[in-house]
């Protein structure tokens, strides 16, 4: 009788789990499509903006980094008002931004190229500054969570007020896998690639849908 007990116990809770873990997945799946139904709004500026700078074959590239940045929603949708003003919150035009999003994300791409490293390397420098292509080129040539920490840590972090290299929460499933889930201050961040590179997959596998 106990026995039985115990395992009528077990499936009620395992069937809880089934449900709640449906219930989180279509969640995700909803948010995610919201989300992405708001970023393909802007396909037809980044397609003009990549044409006009000659990096048409990076326009879904592009639309990630949107994603990335701000989800589609604001008018800095690309947080190019650094890139273009030397401070946050300039831009206040969704055109402009995307205009100077790309153009930066094509300087990026040339000066990868031109150094021999990966297209990676260009991504995170969209988030750390184009001196990082520069170190990467002095180290192997290809973006790493490894070398992007250590020009967080050692380089822009410094730079940029934190010398004492402190750092605060940031919980994803990659930093709390790779270190534990955190960021340094004034250090960007440093998953930037890795999440670009997965909200571009997201891009590619449900372009049809929009």
């Amino acid at each position: 009788m106990i026995v039985m007990r115990k395992k009528t116990f077990f499936r009620r809770m395992f069937r809880l789990f089934l449900i709640g873990l449906i219930i989180f997945l279509a969640y995700i799946g909803y948010r995610n499509y919201r989300i992405l139904r708001q970023v393909y709004q802007y396909e037809e500026q980044v397609a003009y903006a990549v044409e006009k700078n000659g990096i048409p074959e990076y326009k879904e590239l592009a639309m990630s980094i949107i994603m990335t940045e701000t989800k589609g929603t604001g008018q800095d949708l690309m947080q190019s008002s650094e890139s273009a003003y030397g401070e946050p919150n300039k831009i206040q035009n969704a055109n402009e931004s995307i205009d100077q999003g790309v153009h930066y994300l094509a300087q990026a791409i040339e000066r990868a190229e031109n150094q021999h490293t990966d297209l990676w390397t260009a991504v995170q420098a969209y988030n750390f500054g184009l001196d990082y292509i520069d170190f990467v080129a002095k180290h192997g040539g290809k973006n790493s969570l490894d070398l992007a920490e250590e020009y967080s840590k050692e380089v822009l972090s410094p730079l940029l007020g934190n010398p004492e290299k402190t750092t605060y929460r940031y919980l994803g499933v990659q930093s709390v896998i790779y270190n534990g889930g955190y960021l340094y201050h004034n250090g960007g961040n440093l998953f930037y690639a890795e999440l670009v590179k997965l909200n571009e997959q997201k891009i590619k596998w449900t372009s049809r849908l929009f």
